[in-house]
């Protein structure tokens, strides 16, 4: 158990490392499309649901085309779905290519991973194509807009989604729900650790 616990710290630190280094390797093009809002509100959204409820369901639109459905994954995976405030900006640009690096932990988890944004399709596939491909399914709540953010009281004033990780686990119900501030990327080790727990229950 421990050295199971020094490997996934390891590669915590080693995804870390990692995204600094994509950071400065994207491409000139790429670099000067990213929109920077400056320092936004940390928080501004109040939520709807608390860890014992059971998730909102959902069906929306991926970026591949396929419809994704919430319910499709009970009894099989545990979901994680993760809210971004919106593409093309560079908080929400350095963290999903950074879950490309732990792949593997989500499988050993037995969870999925659902990206999800109130941008368009258009818009996010264009980003998608930028940033490179990401092995989760990225997951459009463009319309009616936000829907999905506000059943889980995600959306925050200025249409935008809280940035936000909701683990849900094989049951449908809500096991970890961390909101933290828009402006900084959250914490991997957390997730992990959430993960972890249902794993041992």
């Amino acid at each position: 158990m421990k050295r199971k616990l020094v490997i996934i710290l390891a590669l915590i630190i080693g995804f870390s490392f990692m995204i600094s280094l994509q950071t400065f390797a994207l491409t000139d093009s790429f670099r000067n499309s990213i929109y920077n809002p400056g320092p936004l509100k940390p928080l501004d959204s109040l939520l709807k649901v608390k860890v014992g409820d059971s998730a909102p369901g959902f069906s929306l639109p991926s970026v591949s085309g396929k419809m994704i459905n919430l319910s499709d994954y009970r009894g099989k995976k545990i979901v994680v779905l993760s809210f971004v405030p919106a593409a093309w900006t560079p908080v929400c640009s350095d963290q999903w290519p950074g879950y490309n690096i732990v792949e593997e932990l989500f499988k050993e988890q037995d969870a999925v991973l659902l990206g999800i944004t109130v941008d368009n399709i258009p818009s996010l596939f264009s980003w998608i194509q930028q940033m490179g491909d990401l092995w989760f399914p990225v997951l459009s709540d463009f319309w009616p807009h936000g829907a999905v953010a506000d059943s889980f009281g995600l959306l925050r004033t200025d249409g935008m989604a809280e940035r936000a990780l909701v683990v849900i686990d094989k049951n449908g119900i809500i096991s970890y729900i961390g909101v933290g501030d828009i402006n900084v990327r959250p914490p991997l080790e957390i997730l992990i650790g959430e993960l972890q727990k249902l794993n041992s229950k």
